[in-house]
Formats: structure tokens, sequence, C-alpha cells
């Protein structure tokens, strides 16, 4: 008798132990993120979330939006979240803070400026002359929008004293300070863009990541402590970041909406397809998460003609590709 039930013991150890550790296996590990804004721009991060591309890389996602990316870096500096979404202007000017322990770029998320200028009224066969002598919302002044827009109306020829970029309004106020009548333009990011135009209280009139040139506009980034002790779960967040970046570019933009609305939703169906098809028109969605060093470098040139960056960021050092590359 004793030993049939040594070895139903054994049995049972072996079920329990298995189930135990297919329990462990199963376990998501939480990475805190912190976006600097809820945008469809960001439509392949929404879409990875979404789609369970990160839980099948056992990451669950814990998601926090703040309002700047001075706000994200800080709460990435702080240790309140792990990784920062935002644009990579913040990484650079911590860089030059000289910490040592600083926050590095490890994956790309959009390819371009989203912002699009809006007009009080329709103009045809519009030319950045018309922005010569008006008042502009603009932005932060050192933020990504306002420098990229200064440097797109200087290509065409304007110079600082040509125009009034206004930097005094929140980003996140200058629709409603537009709509409430300040101002002649307005940069706006969708769904924001569409909306004002399907109101008839605005009019699109030009893309300004048409005219920018390829940026790392929104990068991924985590201090570089974190990297080096949690190499894997960088890869595998990599990773899901790229399966969504690449479902974004296989699919439509009504297939697109219908994953992601459940993060938008008080955006009508309607605008948040006509967001996403007009970014999809432009390539602002990046199709892969690696970062070019050309783009790098003329983010930097936008950074310094706009007076905000005394020494540039080392490419080789601010930016790691390694995860990209190794999927």
């Amino acid at each position: 008798m004793i030993k049939p039930f040594f070895s139903l013991f054994i049995l049972i150890f072996i079920i329990l132990f298995v189930a135990c550790g297919s329990y462990e296996n199963n376990e998501l590990t939480t990475v805190k993120v912190s976006e600097v804004t809820r945008s469809i721009f960001y439509a392949p991060w929404y879409v990875a979330i979404e789609l369970g591309f990160f839980e099948d890389e056992g990451i669950n996602i814990d998601l926090i939006t703040s309002d700047g990316a001075d706000r994200v870096m800080t709460a990435l500096l702080t240790g309140a979240v792990d990784i920062g979404l935002s644009g990579p202007e913040a990484a650079i000017y911590v860089f030059n803070e000289g910490l040592n322990d600083f926050a590095v770029v490890f994956a790309k998320l959009t390819n371009r400026d989203g912002s699009f200028l809006i007009s009080r009224e329709p103009i045809e066969n519009f030319t950045f002359e018309y922005l010569r002598d008006s008042h502009i919302l603009a932005g932060r002044r050192g933020g990504m929008p306002y420098m990229v827009l200064e440097y797109v109306t200087r290509l065409h020829g304007l110079k600082y004293e040509d125009l009034y970029l206004d930097n005094t309004i929140q980003f996140s106020a200058m629709a409603s300070a537009f709509l409430n009548g300040v101002g002649d333009f307005v940069t706006a990011f969708e769904p924001v863009a569409s909306r004002i135009e399907l109101e008839g209280r605005g009019y699109i009139v030009a893309s300004i990541g048409e005219y920018s040139g390829e940026l790392p506009y929104t990068t991924f980034y985590a201090l570089s402590s974190f990297i080096e002790n949690n190499p894997d779960i960088i890869q595998s967040f990599t990773n899901a970041i790229r399966r969504g970046q690449r479902w974004v570019q296989e699919n439509d933009a009504k297939d697109i909406a219908n994953v992601i609305y459940t993060f938008f939703p008080n955006i009508e169906l309607e605008i948040l397809i006509n967001s996403i098809d007009r970014y999809k028109q432009i390539e602002a969605f990046s199709s892969e998460p690696y970062v070019n060093r050309n783009s790098f470098e003329l983010l930097q040139d936008i950074m310094q003609s706009a007076g905000e960056l005394q020494n540039r960021a080392d490419f080789d050092i601010l930016v790691n590709n390694n995860f990209a590359k190794n999927y």
C-alpha cells in the first residue's frame, strides 16, 4: 500500500508543479508608460495594445496620459513610469543636462510632424506667403510643433519678424482659443483638425509634416539603467510596437478605426476614419521602429535653428537601435 500511495503523491506533486509553472509563465509583466497626449497620430501604439500584441510578448501596459513632454520626462526621471512616449527633444534636453542616468530612445513611432495648419477661411492654392503678417497659435516654445512650424516657415522665406508665432497658449488649449477668436491660424493634430473642419469653423490648408521631411517626431524612451537591467522587456516592447506598425501599414483607415475607437470614445467614427486616412496619406505612421540617423540629425538642426539647442547630442549614445534590429 505504501508504493501506490507514494506514486500517487508524486503524480499529484508533478501536476501541481506543472500547473504552477504554467501560471508563472502566463503572468504578464506590467510596464508603466506615460504618453504625451492621446492622439490618433499614435494609432500603431493603440493597435498594438488593443490587438494584444503586448500580451503576446508577456507585457501588460499600464498607461497614463500626460499633458506635455516635460511631464512625461518628469514621470520617467522620478520613477513613476518605466517608458515615455513623446518627441525625442525631451531626451535630448535631459542628456545635455549631464545626468548619468539619462533617457535613451529605443523605438520610433511616427515619421514626421502630425499637425495641420488651419485657417479661418478656405484658401485655394495655399502658399506660405498667406502667413505673412499673420497671428498663428503655434504651441509651447521649445516643443516640437512650435519648432517644426518655425523651421518650415523659414524654409519658405518667412523670417521671425514676418509673422507672430504665439507661444502664450498651452498646446491643449490652442484649438479652443482659436475657435473663440484668437489668431488667424492654428496648428492642430487629429482628430481636432478634422472636427474643426467638419463643423465649418476652420479649414485645413496644409500638412506641416509634408513640408518638414522625415523626422523621428514621436519616440519611446527609457532610462539607460532600465534598459540595461531589463533588455528583454525593451525587446518585447519593441516587438509589439513593430507588429502594430505593420498592421497599420497593411490595413485601411476603416479597419484601423474599428480597432482603436475604444481609445477615442467621444470621437465619431467618421472623424476617426478621416483622421487616420489623412495620416496615412502623408505617411505619418512609421512602418518600423528603427531611428534613422539622418532624420535625427535633421531634428537637431531644427532645434538649433530655433535657438533651443546649444550642444548636439551624440546619436550613438542617445539612440539605441539594437532592439529595432533584433526582431
